[in-house]
Protein backbone atom coordinates (compact mmCIF):
# COMPACT_ATOMS: atom_id res chain seq x y z
CA UNK A 1 0.00 0.00 0.00
CA UNK A 2 1.27 3.48 -0.79
CA UNK A 3 -1.42 5.28 1.16
CA UNK A 4 0.44 7.37 3.69
CA UNK A 5 -0.78 8.34 7.13
CA UNK A 6 -1.73 11.94 7.68
CA UNK A 7 -5.16 13.42 7.64
CA UNK A 8 -4.05 16.81 6.33
CA UNK A 9 -3.00 16.06 2.74
CA UNK A 10 -5.40 15.91 -0.16
CA UNK A 11 -6.01 12.69 -2.12
CA UNK A 12 -4.11 13.14 -5.38
CA UNK A 13 -3.84 10.93 -8.46
CA UNK A 14 -1.05 8.39 -8.16
CA UNK A 15 -2.01 7.08 -4.71
CA UNK A 16 -2.69 3.35 -4.40
CA UNK A 17 -4.36 1.08 -1.88
CA UNK A 18 -4.90 -2.62 -1.34
CA UNK A 19 -7.19 -5.02 0.48
CA UNK A 20 -6.75 -8.78 0.87
CA UNK A 21 -9.01 -11.62 1.96
CA UNK A 22 -8.72 -15.40 2.24
CA UNK A 23 -11.92 -16.70 0.60
CA UNK A 24 -14.25 -18.56 2.97
CA UNK A 25 -17.79 -19.84 2.63
CA UNK A 26 -18.96 -16.42 3.90
CA UNK A 27 -17.77 -14.80 0.61
CA UNK A 28 -19.12 -17.57 -1.62
CA UNK A 29 -21.78 -17.11 -4.28
CA UNK A 30 -24.32 -19.44 -2.59
CA UNK A 31 -24.08 -17.62 0.75
CA UNK A 32 -24.30 -14.16 -0.83
CA UNK A 33 -27.12 -15.18 -3.16
CA UNK A 34 -25.27 -14.53 -6.41
CA UNK A 35 -25.21 -18.09 -7.73
CA UNK A 36 -24.77 -21.74 -6.81
CA UNK A 37 -21.09 -22.33 -7.62
CA UNK A 38 -18.88 -22.56 -4.50
CA UNK A 39 -16.54 -19.74 -5.59
CA UNK A 40 -15.65 -16.16 -4.57
CA UNK A 41 -18.83 -14.19 -5.24
CA UNK A 42 -18.96 -11.07 -7.40
CA UNK A 43 -20.51 -9.03 -4.53
CA UNK A 44 -17.56 -10.04 -2.33
CA UNK A 45 -15.11 -8.97 -5.04
CA UNK A 46 -16.86 -5.61 -5.33
CA UNK A 47 -16.66 -5.12 -1.55
CA UNK A 48 -12.94 -5.96 -1.61
CA UNK A 49 -12.36 -3.48 -4.44
CA UNK A 50 -14.17 -0.78 -2.45
CA UNK A 51 -12.01 -1.59 0.58
CA UNK A 52 -8.87 -1.07 -1.55
CA UNK A 53 -10.17 2.33 -2.69
CA UNK A 54 -10.91 3.30 0.92
CA UNK A 55 -7.39 2.19 1.87
CA UNK A 56 -6.04 4.42 -0.88
CA UNK A 57 -7.49 7.72 0.35
CA UNK A 58 -9.15 7.68 3.76
CA UNK A 59 -5.91 8.28 5.70
CA UNK A 60 -5.30 11.61 3.97
CA UNK A 61 -8.77 13.11 4.21
CA UNK A 62 -9.41 16.10 6.42
CA UNK A 63 -10.76 15.48 9.92
CA UNK A 64 -14.49 14.71 9.73
CA UNK A 65 -14.44 13.56 6.10
CA UNK A 66 -14.93 10.14 4.52
CA UNK A 67 -15.64 8.75 1.07
CA UNK A 68 -18.74 7.01 -0.24
CA UNK A 69 -18.88 4.72 -3.25
CA UNK A 70 -21.20 6.15 -5.91
CA UNK A 71 -20.40 4.09 -9.01
CA UNK A 72 -18.66 0.85 -9.88
CA UNK A 73 -18.07 -0.69 -13.30
CA UNK A 74 -16.17 -3.96 -13.03
CA UNK A 75 -16.01 -7.27 -14.80
CA UNK A 76 -15.48 -10.53 -12.93
CA UNK A 77 -13.41 -12.51 -15.41
CA UNK A 78 -12.17 -15.59 -13.53
CA UNK A 79 -13.44 -17.81 -10.72
CA UNK A 80 -11.59 -18.22 -7.42
CA UNK A 81 -12.12 -21.31 -5.23
CA UNK A 82 -12.78 -21.17 -1.50
CA UNK A 83 -9.49 -21.20 0.40
CA UNK A 84 -7.52 -19.04 -2.02
CA UNK A 85 -6.35 -15.51 -1.21
CA UNK A 86 -7.60 -12.52 -3.23
CA UNK A 87 -6.02 -9.07 -3.27
CA UNK A 88 -7.67 -5.96 -4.70
CA UNK A 89 -5.68 -2.96 -5.86
CA UNK A 90 -7.03 0.56 -6.38
CA UNK A 91 -5.12 3.42 -8.02
CA UNK A 92 -6.49 6.95 -7.84
CA UNK A 93 -6.40 8.10 -11.47
CA UNK A 94 -8.49 11.29 -11.38
CA UNK A 95 -9.90 13.86 -9.00
CA UNK A 96 -12.59 16.39 -9.87
CA UNK A 97 -13.40 18.35 -6.73
CA UNK A 98 -14.98 15.86 -4.31
CA UNK A 99 -15.21 13.10 -6.95
CA UNK A 100 -12.44 10.46 -6.99
CA UNK A 101 -11.99 7.93 -9.81
CA UNK A 102 -10.00 4.73 -9.35
CA UNK A 103 -8.66 2.06 -11.71
CA UNK A 104 -9.26 -1.20 -9.86
CA UNK A 105 -8.34 -4.84 -10.19
CA UNK A 106 -8.53 -8.05 -8.17
CA UNK A 107 -6.14 -10.99 -8.38
CA UNK A 108 -6.16 -14.39 -6.75
CA UNK A 109 -2.98 -16.38 -6.20
CA UNK A 110 -2.97 -17.45 -9.85
CA UNK A 111 -4.43 -14.72 -12.07
CA UNK A 112 -6.36 -11.52 -12.65
CA UNK A 113 -9.99 -12.16 -11.65
CA UNK A 114 -11.57 -8.72 -12.01
CA UNK A 115 -10.93 -5.20 -13.28
CA UNK A 116 -12.66 -1.91 -13.91
CA UNK A 117 -13.28 1.57 -12.52
CA UNK A 118 -14.76 2.81 -9.27
CA UNK A 119 -15.93 6.30 -8.26
CA UNK A 120 -16.17 7.66 -4.73
CA UNK A 121 -17.16 11.07 -3.40
CA UNK A 122 -15.72 12.91 -0.40
CA UNK A 123 -18.39 13.91 2.14
CA UNK A 124 -18.60 15.59 5.53
CA UNK A 125 -19.26 12.61 7.84
CA UNK A 126 -21.50 14.37 10.38
CA UNK A 127 -23.61 16.08 7.74
CA UNK A 128 -24.02 12.85 5.77
CA UNK A 129 -25.06 10.87 8.85
CA UNK A 130 -27.53 13.53 9.95
CA UNK A 131 -29.09 13.65 6.48
CA UNK A 132 -29.36 9.85 6.41
CA UNK A 133 -31.04 9.70 9.85
CA UNK A 134 -33.81 12.03 8.63
CA UNK A 135 -35.12 9.09 6.59
CA UNK A 136 -36.06 7.36 9.86
CA UNK A 137 -38.43 10.19 10.81
CA UNK A 138 -42.13 9.69 10.05
CA UNK A 139 -43.34 11.43 6.92
CA UNK A 140 -45.42 14.51 7.58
Amino acid sequence: MTASPGGNAEPAPGRTGTATVRVTDAQSAPVLGSGRAPVFATPAMVALIEAAAVDCVESVLAEGQETLGIHIDVEHIAATPIGMQVTAHAALIARDGRKLTFAVEARDERELIGRGKHTRIIVDSARFRAKTQVKLQPKA
